[in-house]
């Protein structure tokens, strides 16, 4: 698998879209290249990303060199991709925050007293204690 493949569906490892799929648009340089998701589909917007933080898979779709995002949507469809690449590995931060965000268990509430059982309990404890 060669890096230099315009067109190569990778997943992103890092970052707040990791775990997304995009596509290889254009190579700006050996550790830079321009993915797209496109955002309507995936959510990834049209952005520069360092090779190092994306995994490369096997699927390829047919565009051209900095191809639109439409272009990119076409194929796509053409190829059913969303539909046939693996799913995504989560990221770590992402399973921090389900972890997080379960809800813990509620202990059982008192039953509150109203006022007048307060003022009640306290006269009768200024009786006990002044007798």
């Amino acid at each position: 698998m060669s890096l230099s493949d315009i067109g190569r569906i990778c997943v992103k490892k890092s970052g707040r879209e990791a775990g997304k799929r995009c596509v290889i648009v254009d190579i700006l340089d050996k550790n830079f290249v321009v993915v797209t998701g496109p955002k309507d589909v995936t959510t990834v917007k049209k952005r520069r990303a360092n090779v190092d933080h994306l995994d490369l898979t096997d699927l390829k779709v047919e565009i051209s060199r900095g191809a639109s995002d439409d272009e990119v949507k076409e194929a796509l469809k053409k190829l059913d991709a969303v539909q046939a690449t693996p799913p995504p590995v989560s990221a770590p931060k992402a399973e921090a925050k389900k972890v997080a965000a379960k809800p813990k268990p509620k202990a059982k509430a008192k039953a509150k007293k109203t006022k007048a059982e307060k003022t009640e309990t306290k006269k009768a404890k200024d009786e006990a204690a002044s007798k």
